[in-house]
């Protein structure tokens, strides 16, 4: 009986799916005020990543600095720091980082990313279905208040898009998403360069894959926190910003209506976020200030 047992036990281990590997790629530039507490949430994982690329994109401030001391305080940490020095630009930059990743999946997040504990988890088990060649998940504003409220509303909206483009559309987030190695391959010499920084690169990335009907999966379990600094931005340039979303349709051909939703979002919220992170700001320096006394 024991040996029947010992068989059978082999038998489940050699049919049980192997977890891909993970990539976590972060492009930067000048991102010395966040850099740490990225590297920090992206080291402590339920389960590590095979690798930690920061690709620093000719940062004039201490970012490439900062990461080669994260990496003497944590040797056992894959954390490898590549320079992207030929363009400048988000998106030559996470071109490099992609390229440059060795894993089955290849994460991609922003320097303001603030990866939940269980994310590399998460996303092995969003990638354990062998149609899913991307994935993503909402957001927490970690420098707002109400901070699980705003991740249930970045939820639901996520979620929202979804049916309004009729599940045709799977849009990934910059800041939370994922893609096999194969499906970046696929997409990678027609993802747009956007040498004029007018479109949305994420999304790009999505209706590239879309046209190749490569399966995006909204995973809600797979989080990451992120700054709310965009609301910083003059309502110029926060305009500006918003409308990426129109530009980046215009050079797919993409004339959905409904696709428009989270411009209307966007816009809406932008002078009442404004108002309630500048409070959050005033009372949080107020504690700390009380604090220090």
């Amino acid at each position: 009986m024991l040996a029947d047992r010992s068989s059978v036990d082999v038998a489940s281990a050699t049919v049980a799916p192997l977890k891909p590997s993970v990539s976590i790629v972060i492009p930067a530039f000048n991102e010395e005020s966040v850099m740490r507490q990225c590297l920090i949430a992206a080291i402590y994982q339920s389960v590590p990543a095979d690798e930690i690329i920061v690709v620093d994109n000719m940062s004039t401030d201490h970012t490439a600095q900062i990461v080669q001391q994260m990496q003497l305080e944590y040797p056992e940490s894959p954390i490898i720091l590549l320079k992207q020095d030929l363009a400048q630009g988000l998106i030559p930059t996470r071109n490099f980082g992609l390229n440059s990743a060795t894993s089955e999946v290849l994460g991609r997040i922003d320097a303001d990313s603030v990866l939940e504990p269980d994310w590399v988890e998460q996303v092995q088990k969003a990638f354990s279905d062998p149609s899913v060649q991307a994935a993503t998940g909402p957001v927490v504003y970690y420098d707002m208040p109400m901070r699980r409220f705003g991740l249930k509303a970045d939820d639901k909206m996520r979620q929202l898009m979804l049916r309004l483009a009729k599940h045709q559309y799977h849009f990934l987030f910059g800041s939370n998403m994922a893609l096999r190695r194969s499906a970046w391959e696929t997409i990678r010499d027609e993802a747009c360069l956007d040498e004029k920084d007018e479109m949305h690169e994420d999304i790009d990335l999505s209706l590239h894959l879309a046209d190749h009907d490569l399966r995006v999966q909204y995973w809600p379990q797979m989080v990451s926190g992120m700054s709310a600094r965009r609301l910083e931005d003059s309502p110029r340039d926060y305009r500006y910003y918003v409308t990426r979303f129109d530009r980046t349709y215009k050079a797919h051909n993409v004339k959905k209506m409904a696709l428009k939703a989270p411009m209307v979002v966007f816009f809406s919220v932008y002078f009442p976020a404004k108002l309630l992170r500048a409070f959050h700001t005033a009372n949080s320096s107020q504690g700390a200030r009380r604090g220090g006394q």
